[in-house]
């Protein structure tokens, strides 16, 4: 029963970031294909929003929490990311920007023991020391650097700040309300930059990327959520890092992305880590799962 519930979380969240990076895959099109990201995020939030809120149980009673500043701040950081990831994927090929972005487990890791009084463990620490490591061998910093990079660690620290954020609401708050909230939120953040952008003439195909875009993020994150309630935000981070291989490999097949040498060696350490950490990590999980 124990080992089952381990595989269920692995899924959910492996099933997560698939659904997140095929929602981006489509931004990414629609950005290279001269799309504001401002209007991508915005259409992204605002078709999710308007299809899901007749299945998210949203009650009248539950109105007044969209006020509250814990609902709030995860939307920002929610929108933060997702502006700030279509912006680094306009540029950066995919597998670069993501081997970047996983700066948010290491986010969400440190914010967890700071904010939410989460044990470490000097092994786990080790590894993300690793997976830090395999970061800047991707980025490699310098003042030349792509800003699409720069963009994407942006994206990982607005990334890991809202795991740490859902993480602190999840057992007070539905999840489809927290779903429902960041996407209704979100939309009214970003309507005036969105209304502000250049609209494309929608054909079948740009259509269909906006759907798909929208549908991936939207599921990806109820998912996110359905996975914080089962277990801690730092026992979470490392199945995060399973995004990197969708995210290579749809850079290779629609994009023909390839990383170089360094980029593939930050890549390789980043995901080891992952593997490591949950390992590492899989007594903590099962204790939360039985708990």
């Amino acid at each position: 029963m124990q080992k089952a519930g381990l595989l269920r979380l692995v899924a959910v969240v492996f099933t997560a970031v698939t659904c997140l990076t095929i929602g981006d895959v489509a931004g990414k099109l629609l950005t290279a294909g001269g799309v504001s990201p401002y209007l991508v995020a915005w259409l992204r939030f605002a078709l999710a929003a308007l299809i899901l809120v007749p299945f998210s149980g949203l009650k009248r009673q539950e109105l007044p929490n969209l006020l509250d500043r814990r609902i709030f701040f995860r939307a920002v950081c929610v929108v933060g990311g997702v502006i700030c990831i279509l912006t680094a994927l306009k540029t950066a090929p995919m597998a670069d920007a993501f081997g970047a972005f996983f700066i948010g487990p290491i986010v969400s890791y440190v914010l967890a023991i700071i904010f939410l009084n989460e044990h470490p463990s000097r092994l786990r620490s080790a590894l993300l020391a690793v997976s830090f490591l395999g970061v800047m061998l991707v980025v490699k910093p310098s003042f030349d650097m792509s800003i699409g990079l720069v963009f994407a660690l942006a994206a990982g620290v607005f990334h890991g700040t809202f795991l740490v954020a859902t993480r602190t609401v999840a057992g007070e708050f539905r999840p489809r309300f927290l779903l429902i909230s960041q996407l209704l939120i979100g939309t009214v953040i970003l309507t005036p930059l969105g209304f502000s952008s250049e609209f494309p003439n929608m054909n079948l195909n740009l259509s269909g990327l906006v759907i798909i875009s929208a549908a991936g993020s939207a599921v990806g994150n109820y998912l996110l959520v359905v996975a914080s309630k089962t277990a801690e935000a730092s026992l979470v981070a490392p199945l995060i890092y399973s995004q990197l291989i969708p995210a290579t490999v749809f850079g290779v097949l629609v994009f023909g992305d390839l990383p170089d040498a360094y980029s593939l060696i930050g890549l390789t350490m980043i995901v080891t880590s992952g593997v490591g950490s949950l390992v590492a990590s899989q007594a903590s999980i099962l204790k939360h799962l039985r708990g």
